[in-house]
């Protein structure tokens, strides 16, 4: 059972370590099912389709996000834009191709081995202005008043304290500065077998907040013109959930729980500062 905030975090750096071995390795560029054992790799690929976008790096690319956070980022060109959960830098060199030579990206990831490869992907595109740092979103290795745009795909959910990385967004903002996220919460409820699943946690589900608590943590961390931009249902399959529920949990699953959604949501700083 995962009772503590460092128990989630050091599940989550084994999962993600694990498909960053897996794809160095050249099991498979995007994950799939080859890539190890983990249950994670059966429904992480939930996201939306990159490979038409101006940017996309396929080597980058490991089928682990749960949207397109770029596309209502409204990120410019010379912005300096961070991504939290920047993994192998998929959303950073899609935003890097909006930015230009006159911006700045950093990646943040909780990962080494993620960080690594990352790196590893900058160096073939020979970009000056991307950087990855290895870092926790909740105490996020940057200065206030730094970000044009903080965007992040599908990670908010693997933070414990999601309270404490809002503020964090918050803090690294500039003055009337925005954030464009995508991520997972649920409409119902989750049966007690999925929320304490590790591999479910990994996978961004049995973390997510029912949606209207997740839109009130950012509404208390300050943030105004707060919009979900779109809207997706996830439908975990049937082999998934019997790895974790009986027939009879599966049914309570389907009765209780409306639905679990992906959803990409934006929000401003303030102009005046919290109190």
């Amino acid at each position: 059972m995962m009772d503590s905030s460092n128990n989630i975090k050091q599940t989550v750096k084994e999962k993600y370590s694990e498909i960053a071995r897996d794809t160095q390795q050249g099991c498979c560029g995007r994950v799939s099912s080859c890539c190890g054992s983990s249950n994670l790799i059966s429904f992480s690929m939930i996201g939306d389709e990159y490979t038409n976008i101006n940017g996309y790096v396929a080597d980058a690319d490991l089928g682990l996000g749960c949207g397109l956070p770029t596309e209502y980022a409204g990120i410019k060109k010379g912005d300096t834009v961070v991504d939290l959960g920047s993994g192998a830098g998929n959303d950073v060199f899609i935003a890097r191709s909006i930015v230009g030579e006159e911006g700045n990206i950093i990646g943040i990831d909780i990962t080494e081995e993620m960080i690594e490869k990352a790196i590893s992907n900058n160096k073939k595109l020979g970009y000056t202005n991307v950087e990855f740092r290895l870092g926790d979103i909740e105490e996020m290795p940057l200065d206030e008043n730094i970000a044009d745009v903080v965007v992040s795909n599908c990670v908010l959910n693997l933070v414990p304290d999601k309270a404490k990385a809002f503020s964090e967004i918050y803090r690294i903002l500039k003055p009337r500065a925005h954030f464009c996220i995508s991520d997972v919460v649920i409409q119902g409820e989750l049966t007690e077998e999925l929320k304490k699943s590790a591999e479910l946690y990994a996978g961004c589900v049995s973390g997510a907040l029912q949606q209207a608590d997740y839109l009130k943590i950012i509404s208390a961390a300050g943030f105004s013109n707060i919009e979900i931009k779109k809207t997706k249902k996830i439908e975990l399959p049937k082999d998934l959930l019997s790895l974790y529920l009986s027939e009879k949990g599966i049914e309570e699953y389907k009765k209780n729980l409306k639905g679990i959604f992906s959803i990409t949501v934006v929000g401003t700083k303030n102009n005046l500062e919290r109190k």
